[in-house]
């Protein structure tokens, strides 16, 4: 027990615990707690590499918790999911590979970030996007449309990784017509499965620091919970202009790193 505590700087435990609950709470909500949790990782200390993988982990246990939140709220397509989320995994497993083994990841950036203008735009548009559950069963268009983006967004997840919540909400409302809160809901249950196949991969290759991912995953947990609480109670809503939010915070993020070969994290890290 004492080894497993000895690594942990309490100072740098306090930071992070208070930084990824909140990166939590928007996660569950609308996604891209990573643009925090990643950065705080980075704050506290550890190298890149390190920080990824640690971060993966206690973020596997806030998307574990939001996803069973959802689930219990009745926010949950089972059957939707019975026949597309393995694709999910599969998809981030092949991403992870591919960009270890084949692709240099840079090339994604530009298209990544074209989507991304496309869904954000989109949603501002149309004002009444998602504010309605309009779903009305499964269809052989829908399923197959929903195995095609379980698969695609899974790869970018594996591959790359930024915006993935911002993805899958949107393409759950103009696949299926879900409102924000079911397609939030039901996203929670892919992103946890593409995080799953990456977290693998990490541990494989022992880039996780378990003293904080541990702690600091279980504290988490209680923020998605919370941020699940404020969603379902709130509507779509409030979930709305905090994803609208999200997705340009990833959109000026990645346009930043691309365009202007800002790092943007080493930024934020230089703040502490």
């Amino acid at each position: 027990m004492f080894s497993f505590f000895q690594n942990l700087d309490i100072q740098s435990l306090i930071f992070l615990s208070i930084a990824c609950f909140f990166a939590a709470f928007v996660d569950a909500i609308a996604g891209g707690g990573g643009l925090i949790s990643f950065p705080a990782y980075l704050a506290s200390g550890l190298s890149p590499h390190i920080a990824l993988g640690t971060n993966k982990l206690s973020s596997t246990f806030s998307a574990t918790a939001s996803a069973y939140k959802f689930a219990r709220s009745g926010k949950i397509n089972w059957q939707l999911l019975k026949r597309t989320l393995l694709f999910s995994f599969l998809g981030s497993i092949s991403g992870t590979l591919a960009v270890q083994f084949l692709i240099d990841s840079h090339y994604i950036y530009p298209i990544a970030i074209v989507f991304l203008t496309v869904v954000l735009v989109y949603t501002i548009a149309n004002k009444k996007i998602g504010n309605i559950n309009e779903f009305s069963g499964l269809t052989k268009k829908n399923v197959t449309l929903g195995i095609f983006m379980a698969f695609t967004i899974g790869f970018y997840d594996g591959f790359f990784g930024p915006g993935t919540g911002s993805f899958l909400i949107f393409a759950l409302i103009k696949i299926f017509k879900f409102d924000f809160i079911n397609a939030s809901g039901n996203a929670k249950f892919y992103n946890w499965a593409s995080n799953f196949a990456s977290l693998v991969t990490v541990i494989i290759i022992g880039r996780v620091n378990y003293s904080y991912a541990i702690i600091v995953g279980i504290i988490m947990m209680f923020g998605s919970a919370l941020g699940v609480k404020f969603a379902v109670t709130k509507g779509a809503k409030f979930i709305k202009p905090i994803f609208i939010t999200v997705t340009v915070l990833v959109l000026m993020k990645m346009s930043l790193e691309t365009f202007f070969k800002l790092d943007v994290n080493q930024a934020i890290l230089n703040l502490f």
